[in-house]
């Protein structure tokens, strides 16, 4: 039987970022047709019960229906550790990420973390993420096995660091590739589950594993590439002591294979010419981690110089050095981010970003991340009015969008009145 879920309907029929903000459209008295996981159709509630008079109807009143969110880049294996005082990058690595990552090897305690982390996830409306595991393979299968559980789409991949990194997180240019390929061949394309090549950033692979991973991806281009461009001055100046004769950051992963359509880079915050209009030459995505920027105090991503020159673009929690599992807190910080560099994104380009921007970052965007027919059925319901400070301020909206950002701004998991994943509703 379908389902058809009825409320405000919110759908985007182009980027806001480029072609303008009414590229968001809504329906006051909207629905949505769910038939095999799918959605079937949007449309005015009215015709779609008229139409479909079988179909099983939820009406969630004024509750904004979206697609689900997305999150673009992600460590669940820092689920725990979230929010932990006072680092910059490559301290807090040190003291806090590397001490953790290193329980993942207890194949226990890695499916403790994952269970915990979809649960908060699903709980603040977020239906797909794209994270890192740990060197342990346990940490892989542990993530694929409780999102093929839940019927998620989820992309993940073995995180594989050979040097600068506790010898408990090491591991080899051989075993690395190994690992990643059996992984890879194991839960690529299994059900809703896509596999990443993850190396973690270049500090911490030798030329010889980062030349290992150019390769399996090369052998796998149906496959996504991630890893970390950029993020503090500090790392930027490492990794240029490390790689003297390279041009830049970017170089060290061009120059072994690790840059192409595909490739997604974390952060990208203290970019060089050369690599803005390479990325852009290649069509990589660029994932922006707001509340990680400004929680570690990494720096101010260029939204607006970026998405003008017409970058790939995704956003994203960076769970743990982000401060929040939160894609609403997320879009928040975002604007808060792009008011700091003197353009405020408008409410249409943050729930853009936060659902087909990041959908279209990892090359999703035909399948999550919007709410139209042949998409499958991921889906989040918003309540606009879910405490009296945002309830009071929505009031006197006199329009959707303003009534939709005192829940960007100020709104969390008490906002999210249901999820559907696949179109099985979870809650």
């Amino acid at each position: 039987m379908a389902d058809l879920l009825i409320g405000q309907v919110l759908q985007f029929t182009g980027n806001p970022m480029t072609d303008g903000v009414e590229a968001g459209r809504h329906s006051a008295r909207g629905g949505v047709l769910i038939e095999a996981g799918h959605i079937a159709e949007v449309g005015e509630a009215d015709d779609l019960r008229r139409a479909h008079p079988q179909a099983k109807v939820t009406d969630y009143g004024k509750a904004l229906i979206s697609a689900g969110f997305v999150d673009a880049h992600v460590h669940y294996p820092q689920t725990a550790m979230i929010a932990s005082w006072g680092k910059r990058l490559i301290d807090w690595l040190n003291s806090y990420t590397f001490p953790e990552e290193m329980k993942f090897a207890d194949p226990a305690y890695a499916a403790e973390i994952a269970a915990r982390y979809f649960d908060l996830t699903l709980s603040n409306g977020t239906t797909t993420v794209c994270s890192y595991c740990t060197i342990h393979p346990e940490s892989v299968d542990a993530f694929f096995t409780e999102a093929e559980r839940r019927g998620l789409r989820a992309f993940a991949g073995k995180t594989c660091m050979d040097r600068n990194a506790p010898e408990a997180l090491t591991d080899t240019p051989r075993s690395a590739y190994d690992d990643s390929k059996r992984l890879l061949e194991k839960w690529q394309g299994r059900g809703r589950l896509s596999y990443v090549v993850t190396p973690r950033f270049s500090p911490t692979s030798t030329p010889e594993q980062l030349e290992a991973m150019g390769a399996l991806w090369k052998e796998h281009p149906d496959c996504l590439m991630q890893t970390h461009l950029s993020e503090q001055t500090d790392e930027v100046a490492w990794v240029k002591s490390l790689f003297p004769t390279l041009r830049d950051y970017l170089d060290t992963y061009e120059q072994f294979g690790l840059l192409g359509p595909g490739a997604l880079f974390g952060h990208a915050i203290y970019l060089e010419p050369r690599e803005i209009d390479r990325l852009k030459e290649v069509d990589a995505s660029l994932i922006h981690c707001p509340t990680s920027n400004t929680f570690i105090g990494s720096g101010l991503f260029d939204m607006d110089g970026l998405s003008r020159s017409g970058h790939r673009i995704g956003l994203a929690t960076d769970t743990g050095g982000g401060s929040s599992f939160s894609m609403l807190r997320t879009m928040a910080a975002a604007y808060e981010v792009a008011q700091l560099r003197g353009r405020p994104l408008h409410p249409s380009e943050l729930w853009w970003l936060a659902t087909q921007g990041a959908a279209r970052s990892l090359r999703a965007d035909g399948r999550i991340g919007n709410l139209a027919p042949g998409m499958e059925a991921d889906i989040a319901v918003i309540d606009l009015a879910s405490t009296p400070a945002i309830a009071q301020r929505a009031t006197r909206a006199k329009d959707i969008w303003e009534a939709v950002f005192p829940t960007i701004m100020m709104g969390d998991d008490r906002a999210v009145t249901s999820v559907w994943a696949g179109g099985i509703r979870k809650f």
